[in-house]
């Protein structure tokens, strides 16, 4: 028994607080993935629906919570790279790496930045290479040894064609926001080893104004 008016304060439960994280990371990949990373924290708690001091209990500032992001959605492009190379069928294993990888860049504003822009971009690339390369290799090795890709594509190849198509895509965004898978298409074609059919394009061209528009909207990265 305590003595009366004494007032009992006890620690939350763990879960709770692994719960406030989660729901902080949900929060911070949303806003990022909209506003790109000048998103506060701030903005991320409001966001939460919880205290900017929650937030920094849990990350002490924001570079903290992009790392805990960037490392998650690492965890998101291993998961792809090993489904490709779990794909009985190695072309079908390769292009779904390719358009999976390419979507989720094409819907997150804040992960682009932090690839393309972000002076920490560098540091955290060389993470990603040392990571998921050999497993990149593998799947474009087995789709030469099928026949399907053309034996002179290298898995340097697949960073450039992203670049490409999350390029694309974040400058058509307000206008056309898939436009990239149309040019995806475009590209997967000129990957095969032997001709085949044309594939059907997925979304049409722009109008001469859309096009006008797009790029307009472009601009180079930050250096």
């Amino acid at each position: 028994m305590y003595p009366q008016g004494v007032t009992v304060v006890t620690r939350p439960l763990r879960k709770d607080a692994e719960r406030n994280r989660l729901r902080i990371l949900e929060a911070a990949q949303e806003v990022f993935a909209d506003r790109g990373l000048g998103a506060s924290l701030d903005d991320i708690a409001h966001h939460a629906g919880v205290g900017v001091g929650t937030v920094y209990r849990r990350f002490p500032d924001k570079d903290a919570l992009i790392d805990a992001l960037f490392e998650q959605r690492l965890e998101e492009f291993t998961a792809m790279a090993l489904a490709a190379l779990d794909n009985p069928d190695p072309w079908e294993g390769l292009t779904a790496f390719l358009e999976q990888a390419a979507g989720m860049q094409a819907s997150d504003r804040g992960l682009k930045e932090l690839l393309i822009n972000s002076p920490h971009g560098r540091q955290r690339i060389t993470s990603v290479r040392d990571r998921i390369t050999p497993l990149v290799n593998e799947v474009v090795a087995r789709a030469q040894e099928s026949g399907a890709l053309r034996a002179d594509i290298g898995h340097q190849d697949l960073p450039m064609i992203n670049m490409m198509l999350i390029t694309i895509a974040d400058a058509a965004r307000d206008v056309q926001p898939d436009l990239w898978r149309r040019y995806l298409a475009i590209v997967l074609d000129g990957l095969r080893a032997q001709p085949t059919t044309p594939t059907a394009l997925p979304v049409v061209h722009l109008e001469d104004e859309q096009l006008d528009s797009v790029m307009q909207c472009w601009r180079p990265p930050a250096r």
